[in-house]
């Protein structure tokens, strides 16, 4: 059956975009899809999907979607709030959880469709985690629309104790020029180098740090 799909996502810079791009391309045609910025563009169907989403969406907002869905990269009910995955791999996770669910009006609470773990190899670079994170989002929303009419969501388990990450500001990305780099490296490799580089302060100067893997040939 076809249906009607808007995707939000408020930044154009996002590295997550990409990834949507290719998926309207997949699904155009055997749906309607639209990739929008900003709420003022929403104009109704069946699915709202709000990837990396910045502003708030409102009960009266989401009247005009049948769901509307929000992807968020924790085990919910742990990790609700701004960037999991990143605080989560800065505080050493190897594996993070995907979650699909509902989105409501208090943040991350909503009945979840589906949750998918990916692993994080110690290895891995931020574009290398953006890879496997953008992969899992998009299985999740190929899922969404696949069982739309016939998935029963499920509450997050209310015997675990929710937890919250604060939104992250450049300061996060500080490296103390004192201590090594392998004992912060996990920090490191979460920074993308363009939005939101790793930089340490050192002599009243402020450096910019950037990694990346080489040819070990």
């Amino acid at each position: 059956m076809k249906m009607n799909i808007t995707i939000l996502c408020s930044s154009k810079t996002h590295p997550v975009n990409e990834t949507l791009c290719r998926w309207v391309e997949k699904n155009d045609g055997t749906h309607v899809v639209r990739l929008v910025r900003s709420k003022s563009e929403l104009h109704g169907g069946d699915i709202l999907f709000l990837i990396s989403c910045s502003e708030i969406i409102s009960a009266q907002d989401r009247e005009k979607f049948k769901k509307v869905l929000v992807i968020h990269a924790s085990d919910l009910p742990k990790g609700r709030g701004w960037s999991p995955h990143i605080w989560e791999v800065v505080n050493g996770a190897s594996e993070i959880a995907v979650s699909l669910l509902e989105a409501q009006d208090k943040v991350d609470s909503g009945d979840v469709w589906k949750k998918l773990w990916i692993d994080i190899p110690r290895h891995a670079l931020y574009n290398e985690i953006n890879d496997l994170l953008f992969t899992a989002e998009s299985q999740l929303m190929d899922f969404a629309v696949e069982n739309f009419y016939t998935i029963t969501p499920q509450p997050q388990d209310p015997g675990a104790e929710p937890s919250y990450h604060p939104r992250r500001t450049p300061a996060d990305s500080e490296l103390d020029p004192e201590k090594s780099i392998a004992s912060q490296f996990d920090l490191l490799r979460v920074s993308d180098p363009e939005r939101f580089p790793a930089f340490f302060k050192l002599h009243g100067h402020t450096y910019k740090l950037a990694v990346e893997k080489v040819d070990n040939e």
